[in-house]
């Protein structure tokens, strides 16, 4: 049944042209997936003869009724680059295509971020300057997506390839870019990047049709959907309002001096504009859009950031995300291939001792248990008080961490402390720990962000003790201790490490 979705998605109608045309992502400097069939295809005119050759394979399709063609190339091995060829009553040539491994990073904002941007813009890296600066890489390609909204699944989508270089990587994903960047170095190949984001967005919008038919407790994405159509006209009005504030609030700080303006801009509160008939909120929308034109490019996997438009929601998010990841890749037809995420890092939220944010990220959590799935903990690298933190070098290279060790099997640790168990011992509580081979470290100050509670369910600040690969856990107001949470707020100051300076991923060991 997914092969099939599969094909059907890659087959839509893309109205018939006596040209031949080939989809969006063959275009000069395209990267294609090594050791994989890779899929080419296009339109032309009914019944046309299309050859498509690219090294010393020449495979040929006859474009259906609808004017559609696909042929699958043979799994290629990286080499020099080459010239891909398209004919049929036209010739069309691609130039300056290679062969390596073909990444799609998705999700909102974080995976937005961009490399470089002016002093003062949201999308900045750290050290910003210094990163362009060392960017000749050419074996580093993106392909970033033009935003788009649809209704029904869409067949054409909007982007060119652009090798990487001072001049061009200030644009790239900057999560994407670290992640390559890191690959390329290890494996010697091309690395591609596929950048399909738009910030602010809810993992509903980039689901399929199929993926929300497919469970009826998604009933409720397109109820509370088709009540905010019904409210827009207010939401309008009320959004008018803040902004028209917000805007003279600007203008007192900016009149104030840059200091004062710089302050501004960090603590500026960010308004998402109401949802309406053609927002990138709407269900499916970008997942037809954006998402459905790629199919069925070959890809080594998905790198994922999202999460932060859905902490009001976080109960509903491991469903979702679960359905986001398996039709995904039944959409692709390429078997199970790998889906790596970052869990969402330490932020405040408006309130730093609140815990929607840890619930969103059990949530996160929970897609492991899914196939060939890998998480990047980033709890101690975000900023409690900026949606957007700006060490996206880290980011990249846990994620390159996961994919070192997962998809190319290359040794190493790529994984921080996981809990493991928990038994109490007297008044205290053990938790135990995988991936601490090499013991736990408290980084900086005395371990913190443990909680212990007993049958009151009421959780205290922990004292604790790091033995080898457990913690012990203890507060003087829990003389029965019955669970231990770890890093449960919104910013949390976690800091437990393992010998080669991963972070422990946030857990509990109650299930209230």
């Amino acid at each position: 049944m997914f092969k099939r979705l599969s094909l059907l998605a890659a087959l839509l109608p893309l109205g018939s042209r006596a040209d031949v045309a080939l989809a969006p992502l063959f275009t000069d400097h395209a990267v294609l997936q090594q050791d994989k069939a890779v899929p080419v295809w296009g339109q032309a005119a009914p019944g046309e003869t299309v050859t498509v050759t690219f090294r010393d394979q020449s495979v040929c399709a006859v474009a259906g009724k609808d004017g559609r063609w696909i042929v699958y190339l043979d799994p290629l091995q990286p080499g020099a680059p080459a010239e891909l060829v398209v004919s049929g009553k036209n010739t069309l040539k691609v130039q300056d295509v290679v062969v390596g491994e073909v990444w799609m990073c998705s999700g909102q904002s974080n995976m937005e971020f961009r490399v470089w941007g002016p002093k003062g813009d949201v999308y900045r890296v750290d050290n910003a300057d210094e990163e362009v600066a060392a960017a000749q890489l050419p074996l580093i390609r993106h392909f970033k997506v033009e935003r788009a909204v649809a209704a029904e699944p869409a067949d054409a989508a909007k982007g060119t390839w652009v090798v990487c270089s001072p001049d061009t990587v200030g644009q790239f994903t900057a999560v994407g870019y670290f992640f390559a960047r890191d690959l390329a170095q290890r494996l010697g190949v091309p690395i591609g990047l596929i950048n399909v984001t738009w910030g602010g967005t809810a993992i509903e919008s980039w689901l399929s049709a199929a993926a929300l038919q497919s469970d009826p407790a998604f009933a409720v994405v397109d109820a509370r959907w088709n009540k905010a159509l019904i409210d827009w006209p207010a939401k309008v009005a009320a959004y008018e309002a803040a902004r028209a504030a917000q805007e003279k609030d600007e203008a007192v700080a900016k009149a104030a001096g840059p200091a004062k303006y710089a302050e501004y801009l960090k603590s500026r509160a960010w308004l998402p504009p109401p949802p309406s008939p053609t927002s990138p909120d709407a269900p499916r929308s970008l997942f037809n859009g954006m998402i459905n034109p790629l199919l069925p490019y070959a890809l080594r996997g998905v790198l994922w950031y999202q999460g932060e438009s859905n902490d009001s929601r976080p109960t509903e998010y491991h469903a979702l995300f679960a359905a986001l990841i398996t039709f995904w890749r039944a959409h692709w037809g390429q078997g199970d291939f790998p889906f790596y995420f970052v869990q969402l890092p330490n932020y405040a939220a408006g309130n730093p001792a609140g815990n929607n944010w840890a619930w969103l990220r059990e949530a996160q959590a929970q897609a492991l248990s899914l196939p060939n799935t890998g998480m990047a903990v980033t709890i101690d690298i975000g900023d409690p008080g900026d949606a957007h933190p700006r060490n996206k070098q880290e980011v990249g290279r846990r994620l390159a961490l996961i994919a070192r060790h997962q998809g190319y099997g290359i040794p190493g640790d790529w994984c921080g402390p996981v809990f493991k168990s928990a038994e109490r011992e007297g008044t205290a509580m053990r938790v135990h720990f995988a991936h601490a081979e090499a013991g736990l470290v408290a980084h900086d100050k005395p371990l913190t962000a443990f909680v212990i509670a007993g049958a009151d369910r009421q959780f205290h600040p922990a004292a604790t003790r790091i033995e080898r690969d457990t913690v012990l856990v203890s507060a003087p107001e829990v003389r029965e201790p019955v669970a231990v949470r770890y890093a449960w707020t919104n910013a949390p100051e976690a800091n437990l490490f393992n010998g080669a300076g991963l972070p422990a991923a946030p857990f509990r060991t109650d299930d209230w």
